[in-house]
């Protein structure tokens, strides 16, 4: 119920436009031959954590509700715990449509909300459980991992057809590979901070006409520092079709 100071809330955005997915919108798809969809699999997995209130679904703007209801599994359709689901329209952007979701669960006045990328159907929840243990601890925090290979960063060069933008991209600083890191979902934080740094990057973003990548950044630009603790490299995001399984 909306004002209970629940511990902590969920927001998972499926509000892409699955523009990679030949038309599809993939957290509505089957993972394998599986009775679960993507969506469906990461809801179960949220779902199961008691400390986890409300969880609000960002779904694409003006789409039906009803194609993201019938995507979960049955047992949470015609369950109790359908009534901590809600659902939101997203916005133009990942950010925006995140913003929409936190703004649906101001009511609940959660004292922290974990992030997480409706596409990532193989979420643990003990990878959840860690998340909140951590969040609750720092007040922001990602799961990533570490790079396997050794990154570079390029650019155009001079000469040699770079002029005409037809040359080949060159080496421009060699990158540490210890210092790096790929980020994961869910992110955590403290609620009320966040859904203040996400009001300070609308009014930035429409000044500027910049866009954020996620939360973390968002939080790190308004706010402070983001812990980083160890991901799961099962918890992978789904791209194109051939990622289902």
């Amino acid at each position: 119920m909306p004002g209970t100071g629940v511990s902590a809330a969920a927001v998972i955005c499926a509000a892409g436009a699955s523009s990679r997915m030949e038309g599809k919108k993939k957290e509505y798809q089957r993972l394998g031959e599986g009775r679960l969809t993507v969506l469906g699999a990461v809801v179960k997995a949220f779902v199961s954590c008691p400390r986890i209130g409300p969880i609000v679904i960002a779904i694409p703007l003006d789409s039906d509700e009803g194609a993201a209801l019938s995507s979960l599994p049955p047992e949470i359709i015609n369950g109790p715990e359908l009534n901590r689901i809600h659902f939101v329209s997203g916005g133009p952007t990942r950010r925006s449509s995140v913003h929409n979701a936190l703004l649906r669960l101001e009511p609940y006045n959660p004292s922290h909300v974990l992030i997480h990328d409706g596409a990532r159907p193989w979420i643990k929840p003990e990878l959840i459980e860690k998340i909140t243990d951590a969040v609750i601890r720092y007040g922001a925090v990602i799961p990533a991992l570490p790079l396997s290979e050794t990154p570079k960063e390029i650019a155009p060069g001079s000469g040699s057809g770079n002029e005409t933008g037809e040359g080949p991209l060159y080496i421009k600083k060699h990158l540490r590979r210890a210092e790096l890191c790929t980020a994961q979902t869910p992110q955590a934080f403290r609620f009320s901070e966040i859904l203040a740094a996400h009001e300070k990057a609308r009014e930035r973003e429409e000044r500027e006409k910049i866009e954020y990548t996620d939360d973390a950044e968002v939080w790190g630009e308004f706010i402070g520092q983001v812990a980083v603790i160890s991901g799961d490299p099962e918890n992978r995001k789904i791209t194109y079709p051939g990622d289902l399984g």
